[in-house]
């Protein structure tokens, strides 16, 4: 006898052909495309790999974007008042007085309700993609539909969902204002008592004292036991600016006055922080005329667009072999 014909599966309606779009589910469910396979062997691997592609210029097209660098990679303590876009508060649980993005808040809550309403957003949390803007922004509807009062829990973002440029207004003015501890946190820090009081000591007491300068963008002053530093994040394409630290490193033009020394740079998010060694005499205050100044140079140097010369390559090789990447 022949053997039987095996049965076929039931066919399953597609979800993609009523929706449009292929839901999210349990990596060994059905694929609800209806394709019989599992979900993380058909629509999940993609879904996968969107999660994970890496942008490298996360915060890119939004108004401060070295700013939100400094502040993510740098800065211990600050706030900065966020401003959403036409109709994103629209259906969220309760009023939304206002939305302040904060460097970082206890636990490393993504983001947090207040009382009140208003709306503390996190930038120094765990990201889980590859997109820092899409992490941020889940976290930031996640607490616009928060009961007021509560955190909000760290939950893996769903692939496709809306970026921090899509949720704010571009046209807001981004202005970061450090502190020197992490009161922010709470309404009234003055009451706080207990565990709250200790826990608020605590992350106070491990803040680097940082200032940021006014006569220049995204350049911020901090003090350590041993030394100062400056460390000033830059949106000049990474080659070119390299190029021109080389040039002024060669002709001696490169430090911020007598005892400090450009010693290197970091790259975070896409854009490069050169660093300064400062002498532990000199404050933020003492940098602000040498960084316009240098500013001024450096402008001037990135306009030559002749060859580096030997001793040129050799300053820039010796930039590039100290530099650090953040991420």
């Amino acid at each position: 006898m022949g053997k039987k014909a095996a049965k076929k599966a039931p066919q399953r309606q597609s979800t993609t052909a009523v929706t449009g779009e292929v839901p999210v589910v349990g990596a060994r469910e059905a694929c609800p495309c209806g394709s019989g396979r599992r979900y993380k062997a058909c629509h999940g691997r993609e879904a996968s790999h969107a999660v994970q592609e890496l942008v490298h210029r996360p915060f890119e097209g939004l108004p401060g974007e070295a700013d939100w660098v400094a502040l993510r990679e740098l800065v211990p303590a600050a706030t900065v008042p966020l401003t959403l876009a036409a109709g994103v508060a629209e259906g969220a649980t309760g009023d939304v007085p206002s939305v302040t993005l904060a460097t970082v808040l206890p636990l490393a809550w993504p983001a947090l309700r207040r009382q009140d309403g208003s709306i503390l957003l996190g930038l120094q949390t765990q990201s889980s993609s590859g997109d820092l803007s899409r992490d941020l922004a889940d976290a930031l509807e996640l607490a616009l539909a928060t009961e007021p009062g509560s955190p909000v829990p760290a939950r893996r973002t769903v692939p496709g969902g809306r970026r921090l440029q899509d949720l704010l207004d571009a046209s807001a003015a981004f202005a970061p204002t450090v502190h020197s501890g992490f009161e922010f946190w709470l309404e009234d820090a003055e009451t706080a008592t207990g565990e709250v009081a200790a826990s608020l000591e605590r992350a106070n007491a491990s803040a680097i004292p940082t200032e940021k300068l006014g006569s220049v963008d995204a350049a911020y002053w901090c003090g350590t036991p041993d030394k100062n530093h400056l460390r000033w994040v830059m949106t000049v394409p990474e080659e070119q600016l390299l190029d021109a630290l080389a040039r002024l490193n060669a002709a001696g033009e490169a430090s911020l006055g007598a005892d400090t020394r450009l010693v290197g740079s970091f790259r975070a998010h896409g854009l490069t922080v050169p660093v300064w060694d400062l002498p532990l005499a000199m404050t933020a205050a003492d940098c602000e005329k040498p960084a316009a100044e240098f500013a001024e140079r450096l402008a001037a140097t990135l306009a030559d667009g002749t060859p580096l010369t030997a001793e040129e390559r050799r300053a820039r090789a010796n930039l590039v072999n100290r530099q650090v990447t953040l991420n």
